[in-house]
């Protein structure tokens, strides 16, 4: 069965510790690295920037590249670390990333997204997928030569999966919002342009072959159900990061209960950070991403405070451990 519910990739935010404490709660969904860009894989230090454990299976590597040599060497030596799916972001509307011909910046080149699929699909075996917008607005961006540099019609999103499903594409993962390039920062980008759910529907209407993921302000279960009605899968992005226990009410999607408290969970991180503590790491790089775990209910803010001291680690967890019955 495919995979039903996806984290989508957050800069700062969905590194390994923080994949790793996904998987202390909810074993099955689908998780995605940080947006790596091609120039970092090919000049950084590999298993820092690739690197994972076997329990973040499955899990997407997301790749940002500019061109399909870049991208067909970046994905070529991430060969070696087995990921599930490699998965080519076209979606990040940030300047910097689109100062670099990159990211939602490609919506505007669909002939050179496909060539960029290609080089990828010849460096791995594995699926290749798609992250996109339903548009972007290029204006001050895009080249002068560009006649329409707002391209937010549904046939102007038609005409980049038609040409891009041609080099071997099968799944896309649709930001239910237009990037805007210039004006907005990447936080706007993700609350200002409207949703356009309807729009990534049709998708999935005109092309029942491919595989349709509906991503962008989905924050619950119910959410989730309806749109399950007329696309494949769902990614939750920001809402699974601040209220995390979010995970445990996944069971209907993968056919088994998630039986999980608070203090099993715990549990678990008291373990991970032992790990860290003995490979001198600072725990704080696992913590942080812990804020969200008693999201609106007693106990949040003392929780929060506890493991956001500086020096918090296993034995503060203990501490916490022995007061959670009154949280």
């Amino acid at each position: 069965m495919k995979n039903k519910i996806s984290i989508a990739p957050m800069v700062d935010r969905t590194d390994r510790n923080f994949r790793n404490f996904v998987r202390m709660i909810n074993k099955d969904v689908l998780l995605y690295t940080e947006m790596i860009t091609a120039q970092a894989v090919l000049n950084g230090d590999l298993d820092y920037i690739l690197g994972f454990d076997e329990v973040e299976h499955p899990i997407v590597l997301q790749i940002a590249a500019t061109n399909p040599k870049e991208a067909y060497q970046a994905v070529k030596i991430a060969e070696k670390y087995n990921y599930d799916e490699i998965n080519l972001n076209v979606g990040c509307p940030s300047d910097r990333v689109s100062g670099n011909m990159m990211g939602a910046y490609l919506m505007a080149f669909p002939e050179e997204v496909a060539n960029i699929v290609k080089s990828m699909k010849d460096a791995t075996g594995k699926p290749v997928s798609v992250k996109h917008r339903i548009g972007i607005d290029g204006k001050n961006v895009l080249p002068d030569s560009f006649k329409r540099t707002l391209l937010d019609k549904y046939e102007d999103m038609e005409n980049f999966i038609s040409i891009t499903k041609q080099a071997g594409v099968s799944k896309y993962i649709i930001h239910a919002r237009i990037a805007i390039l210039a004006g907005l920062d990447p936080k706007q980008n993700r609350s200002i342009p409207p949703l356009r759910y309807d729009e990534v529907y049709r998708v999935k209407k005109d092309n029942p072959d491919l595989h349709i993921e509906i991503n962008g302000g989905i924050k619950t279960v119910e959410e989730i159900d309806e749109h399950l009605k007329y696309v494949d899968s769902a990614m939750l992005g920001r809402e699974i990061y601040d209220n995390p226990m979010i995970l445990a009410e996944f069971e209907k999607y993968y056919g088994k209960e998630i039986n999980i408290t608070r203090k099993e969970i715990i549990e678990k991180m008291i373990h991970y950070v032992e790990n860290m503590e003995k490979q001198q790491l600072r725990p704080h790089l696992f913590l942080m991403h812990a804020h969200g775990l008693f999201h609106n209910v007693r106990g949040s803010k003392a929780w929060k405070r506890a493991i956001n001291e500086p020096k918090a680690n296993s034995e503060t967890l203990r501490e916490l451990l022995k007061k959670i019955e009154n949280f």
